[in-house]
């Protein structure tokens, strides 16, 4: 293994938790995947969790628990493993890092994150809300509104993303979910 890898997986396994009940709103990602005890992972192609240095981990299998992580609240975990995924440009993970970054209150960084996920793919509608509720906390209304004028366009009225978004836009509250 790479002492690269190898370094950034042993770091990495030391921010993992235990498992916690979660609230996601991306329903696949809390349902079908285990959340594994510090120092593990779930392994897909093992199903079960196993050491984090054990094997090289995917991706999507590092995405996945990033998110469990996040929509659970340890956001500096999720963090440090939106970072250990390969493909820096995926938008998938911008979103994570711009999500966990919003929650622990470093606004600028989220919508930034987030910002760069639009930049590489303009229809990624939960980037949109993400985004949307950024500037709800930061007061920024009009600049949420053309977030929600934007997801309209692409899913109309009737999708989550708008129903959440338009929400927290009313109320002024970005965490209505």
């Amino acid at each position: 293994m790479n002492k690269t890898l190898f370094a950034s997986t042993i770091i990495a396994a030391s921010f993992l938790i235990a498992p916690t009940q979660s609230f996601s709103m991306q329903s696949d990602v809390t349902t079908t995947t285990p959340t594994c005890k510090r120092g593990y992972i779930y392994s897909k192609k093992k199903k079960k969790c196993v050491r984090k240095y054990s094997e090289i981990i995917p991706d999507s299998d590092l995405k996945q628990q990033g998110w469990k992580l996040a929509y659970a609240g340890d956001f500096n975990a999720a963090i440090d493993l939106f970072k250990l995924v390969t493909n820096k440009a995926d938008p998938e993970t911008l979103n994570g890092l711009g999500y966990s970054h919003r929650k622990l209150g470093k606004l600028q960084d989220g919508i930034a994150y987030y910002k760069q996920a639009l930049t590489i793919n303009p229809n990624y509608l939960l980037a949109r809300e993400y985004l949307g509720e950024g500037y709800v906390a930061a007061g920024r209304i009009n600049l949420a509104e053309l977030q929600l004028a934007q997801i309209k366009n692409r899913c109309g009225t009737t999708c989550k993303e708008y129903k959440i978004l338009a929400k927290a836009i009313v109320s002024g509250n970005s965490d209505n979910w």
